[in-house]
């Protein structure tokens, strides 16, 4: 990839004009939260790259028109949309299996599945670079990933060794991959219901505090309208008990993360399985976002294939993710779609602090690519969506056969350059925070 040669100046001025694109409606409703959110992404290159999606496809945006491994299948493949080394975690899936895998699809949309692959070379190169590593070292992890990669997507496209790449669980991960499910195992719905909620009266309720905010009587009631709606999205199989979905209490909350500043969201307490205390279950309502892919992606066939953001996320996640969480669903409120999902207690990102040997990472790396490839080739003909008709596994199996020799070759360039490219942005945008050059904060 060639990136256009700037001044800081006219930088500044772009990404400016990206960042009103992104975020102008919501810093405008909730500046203070992203105030928090800049002082997040102004800690590291990393976590300005975390934040700055719609930068990324702004500076990829000539591509839309092709490139190499492309195609009229590999251009419209489901992709993660968001893929970075720290959007990997544990969840519990739909058969109650602890999964490693991708576990945020706020992003999710179709486009070319390169895309996904570039990404996540890139934030490969700004993690090797915050550890020392060498230019040297940096292209050899983003080979191991594009090995890892190709080497899975080939061995899901021939039906015969399909048995032969699980998921990774408990029985099959290594090294920080067990640690982070062997982390998971060990937390306890109890003790996430401890942490947001007491007992009053014989009955649990949420604890006040804690970044809850009461509602008031209207705004709760137009919560409930969207829950009602929300189970109506459900797949019967969800259904299964009908007090498993009997209210309990409603707290708003105000996201203030990376992700998801300024965005108003909701926490309901349900029955859960039983009438046991320990069991009931928190989901959250939170407003979807247009995902940042999507202003470069132009077929209306795509486009309106969505209600909206809600359900645009919810449809991607189920096609991306096997057995996704049985609570996932998608409402409206106040015009606006909503994503609903549990907060679940079996939660935990992929920690890069403590992984810190060269050969440790490339292993974790190895994985990333294997999951990276798992997590497209679930997303095709067999989902159980039309969007994408045919099989994502074979049809990129067939474009990377075309040139195997150039496909590491691709991503490692690409690390490199949008890696600097990112380390450059990082510092002309924490000039623009500080200076206080950034509209409406």
């Amino acid at each position: 990839m060639s990136v256009p040669q700037l001044n800081d100046e006219h930088r500044g001025e772009e990404i400016l004009a990206v960042f009103d694109t992104a975020f102008g409606e919501l810093l405008a409703a909730d500046p203070a939260a992203f105030r928090v959110k800049f002082r997040k992404m102004a800690a590291s290159a990393f976590a300005f790259y975390r934040g700055t999606a719609g930068l990324f496809y702004h500076d990829l945006d000539a591509e839309k028109r092709g490139g190499p491994y492309l195609d009229e299948r590999t251009s419209r493949v489901w992709i993660h949309g968001d893929l970075h080394a720290e959007n990997f975690g544990t969840y519990m899936d739909a058969t109650g299996r602890l999964i490693f895998n991708v576990n945020d699809f706020d992003e999710a949309y179709v486009g070319p599945f390169t895309w996904d692959l570039k990404r996540l070379s890139a934030s490969l190169a700004l993690i090797g670079y915050a550890k020392a590593l060498s230019d040297e070292q940096i292209s050899e992890l983003v080979e191991v990933y594009a090995g890892a990669y190709r080497e899975r997507v080939h061995a899901l496209a021939t039906g015969a060794k399909r048995d032969e790449v699980p998921p990774f669980t408990l029985d099959t991960a290594q090294g920080p991959l067990l640690d982070a499910l062997r982390d998971a195992r060990s937390l306890t719905r109890f003790g996430l219901l401890d942490s947001m909620t007491e007992i009053r009266d014989f009955e649990r309720r949420f604890a006040p505090g804690g970044g809850s905010i009461e509602l008031d009587a209207a705004t709760r009631y137009k919560v409930l309208a969207a829950f009602d709606g929300y189970l109506e999205t459900l797949p019967e199989t969800s259904l299964t008990r009908p007090d498993s979905y009997r209210v309990k209490d409603v707290v708003g909350r105000r996201g203030i993360g990376i992700g998801s500043a300024g965005l108003p969201s909701y926490n309901i307490l349900l029955e859960g399985h039983s009438d046991a205390l320990e069991n009931d279950v928190v989901i959250y309502i939170k407003q979807a976002q247009t995902p940042a892919v999507s202003r470069h992606i132009t077929d209306p066939a795509i486009r309106g294939y969505f209600q909206h953001e809600g359900h645009r996320t919810v449809i991607s996640q189920r096609a991306l993710q096997a057995h996704a969480d049985p609570w996932l669903g998608w409402t409206e409120l106040d015009g606006a779609g909503q994503l609903v999902a549990e907060v679940s207690p079996y939660a935990v990102d992929l920690d890069w602090g403590d992984i810190d040997d060269p050969e440790e990472i490339a292993a974790v790396v190895a994985d990333l690519g294997r999951a990276t490839a798992t997590m497209h080739a679930a997303a095709d003909d067999t989902s159980g969506e039309s969007l994408v008709p045919f099989s994502t596994e074979r049809a990129i199996d067939a474009a990377i056969a075309a040139d195997e020799e150039g496909f590491a070759p691709l991503l490692v360039d690409f690390a490199h350059t949008y890696g600097a490219r990112a380390r450059a942005d990082h510092q002309i945008f924490v000039d623009l925070f500080r200076n206080g050059r950034i509209p409406g904060l």
